[in-house]
């Protein structure tokens, strides 16, 4: 672990399947299938999006390559309002106590991968390394994929189900599922788990992330957010 000078500064998941605004995210996606999008996905000059399907998970990018970053170039840097500004690289995480969660992936379009594991570093263990400003009441995730960003408030970020995760299925998670490193908010819709994770930054409030800013719900919690009620069962 590396200290670094202070910068200010995750996504698997789609838009919700209910209206928002006004506006179905089907006529969101509409570009995916051909149809006659409404919403930011289909303006005039945004990123064309794609949508592909492999293992039981679905993806959607706005972006044309994913980033590949092995675990040797691999850097987690925290800064912005916090005590001391640090950066992680793959092998620091791998010396840190490790928690294993089992949890259902849940979109926020209605899929869902049952049971998934998920290894790596609770969030809080690196929030309390670098020590948090008292100003500070949010983090702002950055991807490596320069187009996603995310958010959590701090006490969110604190819960003992929020993993820097670094490995999946007993794996390790490979750049198509985010990796080698990426954030994993196990109570809350997919696009809450940012992938590529390259920056996190202290706050003083929250930051709507990519989805957010384009009217999904910025607390993403399964079942109680975006309009559905899909608990897992």
């Amino acid at each position: 672990m590396r200290e670094f000078t202070r910068r200010g500064a995750v996504a698997l998941g789609l838009v919700g399947l209910t209206a928002f605004a006004g506006i179905k995210v089907k006529d969101r996606v509409a570009p995916l299938t051909g149809g006659a999008g409404t919403g930011a996905a289909g303006s005039e000059g945004a990123p064309k999006p794609s949508l592909y399907e492999s293992d039981g998970f679905q993806y959607y990018t706005v972006v044309d390559k994913d980033p590949l970053i092995t675990p040797a170039e691999f850097s987690l840097r925290i800064g912005g309002l916090v005590e001391k500004s640090l950066t992680f690289t793959f092998a620091d995480l791998q010396q840190l106590p490790r928690t294993r969660l089992v949890r259902d992936f849940q979109c926020v379009t209605g899929w869902r991968v049952k049971k998934v594991a998920w290894e790596g570093v609770l969030l809080r263990e690196l929030l309390n390394a670098a020590g948090m400003q008292v100003s500070a009441g949010a983090l702002q995730f950055t991807s490596s994929d320069g187009a996603y960003t995310e958010s959590l408030t701090i006490e969110q970020a604190m819960r003992d189900d929020v993993l820097v995760a670094d490995s999946l299925f007993g794996k390790a998670i490979t750049p198509k599922h985010g990796g080698p490193v990426r954030l994993f908010v196990g109570a809350m819709y997919g696009y809450k788990s940012l992938k590529w994770l390259k920056e996190i930054a202290g706050t003083a409030e929250v930051r709507p992330g990519y989805w957010e800013v384009r009217g999904y719900d910025v607390d993403a919690w399964v079942g109680k957010s975006n309009g559905r009620s899909d608990l897992p069962t």
